[in-house]
């Protein structure tokens, strides 16, 4: 089949690979001048969410304060950014959450074996780096991090619950003064530079034919029973170009929406605007050697060869609102979140001050997980909302995107497929 891929983050050029390796002839449009240059480029590092990792639960947004939970929420008058945040919420009931985890699980195993194929059949070197260290600043939030640890032994996740002395001596850059609760250290779970995988699966893919419409916004989708096509803006020189398939997969990141409305309406999903910070190493004898996450309010400090990655500081706004600029007293405030959390955390590794920072937008689902799957229409598929828990997530979706488009039963059960479906909300 020939198969139009809209997108080229990681979601979309995943999504191409998966398409490709399954035998369809794929094109991939992608509105920017080359790929990774949305969403996937400000990514912090982590590739695969653990209970502690996704964003949704009993640790996540437990109070309106940002310092407490690291995420802005400034819904002001406009009640679907509250209403979101309220069905949210209703997950971090432990009952609730421990439910919806254990749906998106073999999505996360299943991502995990793609991943690794992936890295074993082209030898990639995306700067990985093993180990993720979960900190908790009080007891509380030990506490409330107690489903999530019960979830890591049910799931028989390599894990272990340090004290503090143990964090700081797993991790000698966190500092053990001022005290702190402990933390939860991650074995085998990994980070890496989304961009570069993406950038590298790319030219893999371009190496094997696989064509590429760079710099092509799409206009509009048609669909029929005889086929699928896109419409592209007019560019320079090109007043009319329209892009023939049998299929169609949007993996369009925070431009999805708007393309799948006509077929599926409205999807109740949100942009969440997130932040990173990017900062030369000062003191090598205070660089982390594994990943720090602060784990209530989700940032993460990933070392990224001689530079540090922080990311995180999340703004959860009217969707109006998302799509303008933050005010500059606000952008102020949400890097001097980063900033804080890399002099509570890491303390003298990162000359902040020297930092390159980044903004961009991810959505974000009302129940956690990922919309994947087919639509409102036999031709048309989509891959989005992985959110910003672990862009890995994006590439066992591609997995089972291809299986859908090519007639097969993805290998994840039938209740983690329904409960990624686009019609269940």
């Amino acid at each position: 089949m020939d198969v139009i891929v809209i997108g080229g983050g990681i979601g979309g050029i995943a999504t191409a690979y998966q398409l490709y390796a399954a035998g369809h002839r794929v094109c991939v449009i992608e509105r920017h001048a080359t790929v990774a240059q949305g969403a996937t480029y400000g990514h912090g590092g982590p590739i695969l969410p653990s209970p502690l990792d996704v964003w949704f639960g009993p640790t996540f947004m437990g109070a309106r304060s940002a310092a407490k939970t690291g995420i802005v929420f400034r819904p002001g008058f406009d009640s679907a950014a509250r209403d979101f945040a309220k069905k949210l919420a209703r997950l971090r009931e432990p009952d609730a959450f421990t439910a919806q985890y254990a749906r998106l699980r073999p999505l996360v195993e299943l991502s995990r074996r793609v991943i690794d194929e992936i890295e074993a059949t082209f030898g990639l070197d995306c700067e990985q780096r093993r180990g993720v260290l979960h900190v908790f600043r009080r007891p509380r939030e030990l506490e409330l991090a107690a489903p999530a640890i019960e979830l890591l032994r049910r799931f028989e996740v390599p894990h272990h619950v340090l004290s503090a002395a143990e964090c700081a001596a797993a991790e000698p850059s966190v500092p053990d003064d001022p005290p702190f609760a402990g933390g939860v250290m991650l074995d085998d779970e990994r980070t890496a530079n989304c961009p570069l995988f993406t950038k590298q699966l790319k030219q893999i893919l371009e190496d094997r034919g696989v064509q590429f419409r760079l710099g092509r916004e799409v206009a509009s989708l048609h669909l029929d029973d005889r086929g699928a096509a896109v419409d592209l803006m007019p560019v320079a020189g090109v007043h009319y170009d329209r892009v023939t398939a049998d299929a169609i997969v949007v993996a369009a990141g925070i431009g999805t929406p708007a393309l799948v409305s006509r077929v599926n309406g409205k999807l109740p999903l949100h942009p969440l605007r997130l932040h990173s910070l990017t900062a030369p190493i000062a003191y090598e004898e205070h660089a982390p050697h594994i990943t720090i996450v602060d784990s209530i309010k989700r940032i993460a400090m990933t070392r990224v060869n001689q530079r540090l990655r922080v990311a995180g500081a999340g703004v959860l706004q009217s969707e109006a609102k998302t799509l303008k600029p933050l005010p500059a007293a606000l952008a102020d405030r949400v890097f001097a979140l980063l900033g804080q959390g890399t002099h509570d955390w890491v303390p003298g590794a990162a000359k902040v001050s020297a930092a390159r920072t980044w903004e961009g937008l991810r959505l974000l689902s009302p129940d956690g997980l990922p919309v994947v799957g087919a639509t409102g229409h036999a031709r048309l598929f989509v891959n989005a909302a992985h959110g910003p828990a672990g862009w890995g997530l994006a590439c066992g979706s591609a997995k089972v995107i291809a299986d859908l488009v090519s007639g097969l039963t993805p290998d994840i059960p039938a209740d983690t497929l329904a409960a990624l479906r686009i019609d269940r909300f």
